[in-house]
């Protein structure tokens, strides 16, 4: 009996999620596709000269069983602090750390739990996130402004604002229009490069549905006054910008797809690098070939298979469908907007602030580029060569081809240190090294054509064995647990042949996850 095919385009978390599912509970053998050479999406580790990057940082932390549970067969989790339990609660079983007897250097393919630590930089003073109203708040931002934020928020509460248009209606009703303005509005503004009025109050719902003032102020106060001392990464009645805990692989969110591409070329997947996709033929409502090109050689190969996966944007897939698609369809696809993204790595003798154990700091200040900043070293201190150093990653947002995309690298670092100095984060002589890293559809926007994005849906689902998975795939802000249970639904439906794809749209950020309810 022939081996039915499924070809999965992309590698990034969605893409190898459903190759390994295909291996795991198929028959049927799983081919991937990715465009760069490496795997992992955006979740990739660039290492630059022994010290790591993680693009846009990747927290490993699920309220789902099935996602923790996954990527802790893949890296077990390793704890150095053997008096302080770290577990999950697995439903009725508990999975505790493994605890070796040497120390973590001696064991490469773990996950390390780690402290969640993320801060806003504004008018050059550290406040908390998400922003709670708390003594040290209000001493920063003086008494009048806390009274006016405090009337602000009360207003908000009694009269808010009843149909949401846009971003910042969402802001406003869970934080009042003081609190927005000073700590939301120009942050959010220079992520996406539109005002927020411009933007669908869908992100906010996307993101950050959970949070307000009144979760914010009610966690602060469990944290102050709760006598528990264990590390415990259960955290499913927290809102995911509240935990306090999350796992971490050793080396950066790209071991953690390294070693399941591995696992998936041991157990007899096709995995394949550097080919992009330039054709999707099709027959009626059935796809029936991927025509690709290889990156270097321009050769054109095409790949035949019984199911069709994408985590390719959206608006490639539907112009490289060979079939005639409806106008209406090619217009709102081509009217998609994706939003772009520059790291740019320094690395220090050291910085002039305080001690900084944050994770990552967001920059509140408007008068600079940098939207956020992430040190390597607190995510893992296994991300940096020499542990005398620091190892900073300064985030821009941009679109592919504007005038900060368009920068020369050289141009980029010497942005990127000079707006460093500007804040006073670090003094120039303190910088050894620097690396610029480009990644272009970073983020799908909720602007642009997307009020209409349902036609898309509508459309793509009339194909019977193509299935869009994933942030890019689906054109969703996912987090990449949000995308993995896309790719592992996707390969149910198909294993149990279930033809319809609602459920596969209807996973989403912070609303309880279905095989919890």
């Amino acid at each position: 009996m022939k081996t039915k095919k499924a070809i999965i385009i992309g590698g990034g978390p969605a893409g190898l999620t459903a190759a390994y599912e295909f291996i795991q509970n198929t028959d049927i053998q799983p081919i991937v596709l990715e465009q760069s050479e490496f795997w992992g999406g955006i979740s990739r580790t660039v290492n630059y000269k022994g010290n790591r990057i993680d693009i846009g940082g990747h927290r490993f932390f699920s309220k789902s069983d099935v996602i923790m549970d996954w990527w802790c067969k893949i890296l077990p989790i390793l704890s150095e602090e053997k008096a302080i339990k770290i577990s999950y609660q697995n439903k009725s079983k508990e999975l505790n750390a493994i605890e070796f007897p040497s120390d973590a250097k001696n064991h490469d393919n773990v996950m390390l739990v780690r402290s969640r630590k993320s801060r806003i930089y504004y008018q050059k003073q550290f406040f908390d996130y998400p922003i709670s109203l708390t003594p040290e708040t209000v001493l920063k931002l003086g008494l009048f402004n806390t009274f006016l934020i405090g009337m602000s928020y009360l207003k908000s509460v009694v009269f808010p604002i009843k149909n949401e248009k846009n971003l910042e209606d969402f802001f406003i009703n869970r934080f009042g229009k003081k609190l927005y303005k000073t700590f939301f509005k120009d942050y959010t503004e220079k992520v996406w490069g539109i005002k927020c009025t411009e933007i669908s109050s869908e992100w906010g719902a996307q993101r950050i549905k959970g949070l307000s003032i009144r979760k914010s102020v009610a966690h602060f106060l469990k944290k102050k006054f709760s006598k528990k001392t264990d590390k415990n990464i259960s955290q499913k009645d927290t809102e995911t910008s509240l935990i306090e805990y999350f796992l971490y692989p050793k080396f950066g969110p790209g071991q953690m797809w390294e070693e399941v591409a591995r696992k998936i070329t041991e157990n007899k997947g096709e995995l394949h690098q550097n080919l992009k996709v330039v054709k999707i033929q099709a027959e009626k409502d059935t796809i029936t070939a991927v025509t690709v090109q290889n990156q270097f050689t321009k050769e054109e190969i095409v790949f035949e298979g019984d199911y069709f996966i994408s985590t390719m944007p959206v608006q490639e897939l539907i112009a490289s469908l060979e079939v005639e698609v409806p106008e209406k369809v090619k217009e709102i696809a081509e009217g998609l907007i994706y939003r772009d993204f520059i790291t740019v790595g320094l690395l220090l003798k050291k910085m002039t602030k305080a001690e900084i154990t944050d994770n990552w700091i967001y920059i509140q200040e408007p008068y600079v580029k940098v939207g956020r900043l992430q040190i390597f070293n607190n995510w893992s201190p296994f991300m940096v060569e020499d542990q005398n150093t620091t190892w900073v990653g300064l985030e821009y947002f941009c679109y592919e081809g504007d005038a900060l995309w368009n920068k020369s690298e050289a141009e980029m670092k010497e942005l990127a240190i000079q707006e460093m100095v500007e804040i006073g984060m670090i003094n120039k002589e303190d910088v050894l090294d620097s690396v610029v890293i480009k990644m272009p559809k970073t983020y799908p926007a909720y602007f642009g054509t997307y009020e209409k994005f349902n036609e898309i849906i509508d459309y793509t689902s009339h194909f019977e064995n193509l299935y869009l998975i994933g942030r890019n795939g689906m054109h969703k802000y996912n987090n990449q647990d949000h995308s993995m249970l896309t790719a592992i639904q996707a390969v149910q439906n198909i294993k149990n042949g279930i033809a319809g794809k609602e459920n596969i749209w209807a996973i989403n950020t912070e609303q309880e996850y279905h095989e919890e309810k």
